[in-house]
């Protein structure tokens, strides 16, 4: 362990910029909180915030039903967070996303407590701001899925694990467990693998084998079990107790064996009953390189003097964060099911590599080098910006979001002109630009492309104009979750063969215009109450983007009257 006041040669004492740490700490944690008021995004985060409305809605913890049905995909950690935050603060689409922001929060309190053991206080700083500013985090708390809530259990069990090791082990030890279960209990067991192979790697690189024997894994492993079993028992309860139920096409379905196996497993061998495309080898190495700006290029620099240089030194505290981020991308890169937004997890372990690379970097060609890379990614990240507003022309941008513009560019200019150490000012920089740039996506761009996600603009809608308050009707079934979340009355949903389920006329039917065309008789003629222009926003093109060509790329979904 280092001493919170170690510093190199060539680093500034650390109250020379404590306080712009602090301070920039604070604007990015309140940047996390900026895309709170955007709609909730779709598929993903519209669909789980639905499943959680009907669970506080309903009051029943145990079950998962999407759209009126069974549903079996993820663990209910998730849910009854998000489930007793609409509880306590009522169904919004803040209150499903304050909690994802918060876990955030949680894993750069531990990012920074685990830095701090390792290499000291401001080590610790920088790698809470380095999280707090890298670009999929901010993703992450503006579309909240279930990586929020990873990053933060997962950090968090690895710094009350290596707690674990020292003499007053137990509490901490225990608090680790829980932290790995409630990581279990929110994707499934493959959660563990960052957890083990950080503490696990370490202590097999230093071959400390009578701790790697020591009899405190059996008991954690058993806490964890123990942690895990109100999962089993929710699973129990709506599945294997019910073989009759028809999930993934077919019945006796096991909910338990699901959870270890075939949710995991099946995922990563991709012969499960949830398949995708073939996995890339190499599609988390340039996912990094987007997905951490702006440092990636410098956590591939630290990653690679640290195996240039130190390779060879098994008691280097970055083990910890070596071993746990690349065992996680060596089983991601090797699995068929592969998205951009698992990587997320391990965030926290590339912030405190870039932080102690940083603090410990003393060549000043190697200075001079970090400084216009980073000068060069956030010029790059400004003109994605500039670029991005002159093809999409979001409209209706409110003066909020200049005024917030307009400081973090003079944030920008004062904090250039300081006197703080050169290698430190350009990281200050650096996230400034982030500031500008998720200011912007957060108050500019995500609120104007959401007005294409047409089901959740249909529930705004209808919300206001159903006076008669008739029965509403989904057709969309699958990917129509946003209707389902924001709308203020019960949904039906017409499936195929479950038509002498729909309420008796005259009711409400949503869906898109051409299955409507086909479905609606023409001597029904049905009243036509408002047409919504749609796009999968979730899987943006060229043509969209831009304000010229987007009209060709919208399909369009209805609301009409069936008497």
């Amino acid at each position: 362990m280092i001493s919170p006041e170690y510093h190199p040669a060539g680093n500034p004492p650390a109250e020379q910029h404590n306080k712009w740490l602090y301070l920039f700490i604070g604007i990015a944690v309140l940047i996390n909180f900026t895309g709170l008021f955007v709609p909730v995004m779709g598929p993903d985060g519209a669909l789980y915030a639905s499943i959680a409305k009907n669970m506080a809605q309903h009051n029943n913890f145990s079950e998962l039903f999407a759209q009126g049905k069974d549903w079996l995909d993820k663990p209910h950690f998730p849910f009854w967070v998000t489930a007793v935050f609409f509880q306590l603060f009522g169904v919004a689409g803040w209150a499903y996303k304050l909690p994802g922001v918060l876990f955030i929060l949680v894993a750069a309190f531990y990012t920074y407590k685990f830095a701090k053991e390792l290499y000291g206080k401001q080590v610790g700083l920088w790698a809470a701001l380095i999280l707090l500013t890298a670009q999929h985090i901010l993703i992450c708390t503006m579309d909240v899925r279930a990586e929020p809530y990873l990053t933060g259990l997962i950090i968090g069990s690895v710094y009350h694990f290596y707690k674990a090791l020292g003499r007053k082990w137990f509490l901490h030890l225990v608090l680790a467990a829980l932290f790995a279960a409630c990581a279990v209990m929110t994707k499934g067991i493959f959660a563990l693998i960052p957890i083990v192979g950080a503490i696990g790697g370490d202590l097999l690189v230093r071959k400390d084998w009578k701790t790697v024997f020591s009899f405190r894994w059996l008991l954690a492993l058993i806490l964890v079990l123990v942690f895990i079993l109100p999962e089993l028992y929710t699973l129990y309860l709506q599945f294997d107790l019910h073989p009759e139920k028809i999930v993934f096409g077919h019945q006796h379905t096991s909910g338990i064996r699901f959870f270890f196996w075939d949710s995991q497993f099946g995922r990563f061998f991709n012969n499960g009953p949830i398949k995708k495309a073939n996995g890339d080898p190499t599609f988390f190495l340039h996912t990094i390189l987007w997905a951490y700006l702006p440092w990636s290029l410098l956590f591939y620099t630290a990653l690679y003097q640290f195996f240039r240089k130190n390779f060879a030194q098994p008691k280097l505290a970055e083990w910890f964060c070596v071993s746990g981020s690349l065992l996680t991308l060596l089983v991601f890169s090797v699995s068929k099911f592969q998205l951009p937004f698992y990587i997320v997890i391990v965030f926290p372990f590339f912030s405190i590599l870039c932080a102690q690379y940083l603090w410990n970097l003393k060549l000043e060609n190697s200075v001079k080098a970090i400084r216009i890379t980073q000068l060069i990614v956030s010029s790059l990240m400004v003109l994605l910006v500039l670029l991005l507003h002159y093809f999409f022309r979001p409209e209706n941008i409110p003066a909020l979001c200049w005024l917030l513009l307009a400081l973090v560019l003079l944030l920008f200019v004062i904090v250039s002109r300081t006197g703080t150490n050169g290698r430190f000012r350009v990281l200050f920089q650096c996230c400034a630009v982030v500031f500008f740039v998720n200011v912007y996506f957060n108050l500019a761009y995500y609120p104007a492309l959401l007005k294409y996600q047409g089901d959740s603009e249909a529930a705004f809608w209808i919300n206001k104009h159903n006076p008669e308050h008739l029965p509403v009707v989904q057709t969309r079934i699958g990917f129509g979750y946003g209707l389902d979340f924001y709308a203020d009355a019960p949904l039906h949903f017409l499936y195929p063969g479950e038509e002498n389920l729909l309420p008796s006329k005259p009711y409400i039917l949503y869906g898109e215009k051409e299955f409507l065309d086909q479905y609606v008789p023409q001597n029904a003629r049905p009243e036509i109450l408002r047409t919504f222009d749609t796009y999968r926003i979730s899987r943006l093109k060229g043509r969209f983007l831009n304000h010229n060509t987007r009209k060709e790329t919208l399909t369009q979904t209805e609301f009409v009257v069936i008497r």
